[in-house]
């Protein structure tokens, strides 16, 4: 659906305030379509996006700095983020062998266990299939770079 019809609006200054009020629209839409499968684990996307990173360095440990510099949303409070998911049993924190003042975090096998069930479940990319092609995705993705430029 067009964005002048989801918003009831047409009045845009020009053509980038109507791509930026589309940027900010899908965002939140796509965060939302996210949240009904987070909420099933009782997860929140930013705590997903840390499981995922910590999955990626599996088995190796990351920094609280090394899940700022690789999480999506650059503004979460990442040692939050990690203390939730300590509660939750699905990551762990230890202290650093070479520094004694970092701390190392890695997830857990209930937190392997979980991202296995959630990639049975959904994969992320499925929704935009339904509108867009391989093609479309791609070009999509490259004028996505390309304003962050």
């Amino acid at each position: 659906m067009r964005i002048d019809d989801e918003i009831q609006s047409s009045n845009f200054e020009d053509n980038y305030h109507k791509v930026s009020i589309n940027i900010a629209y899908t965002a939140g839409w796509l965060s939302n379509f996210f949240k009904c499968h987070f909420d099933k684990y009782n997860i929140t996307q930013q705590q997903f996006n840390i499981l995922r990173i910590l999955r990626g360095q599996y088995p190796k440990p990351a920094t609280i700095n090394l899940l700022k510099e690789r999480m999506v949303d650059k503004m979460s409070d990442a040692s939050r983020i990690v203390d939730r998911l300590i509660q939750k049993e699905l990551v762990s924190r230890c202290t650093n062998n070479k520094d004694r003042r970092a701390v190392d975090i890695r997830i857990s096998e209930l937190g392997l266990q979980t991202l296995a069930k959630m990639d049975d479940e959904f994969k992320p990319g499925e929704v935009l299939k339904h509108n867009l092609s391989e093609e479309d995705a791609s070009t999509l993705s490259d004028l996505l770079d390309k304003l962050r430029g």
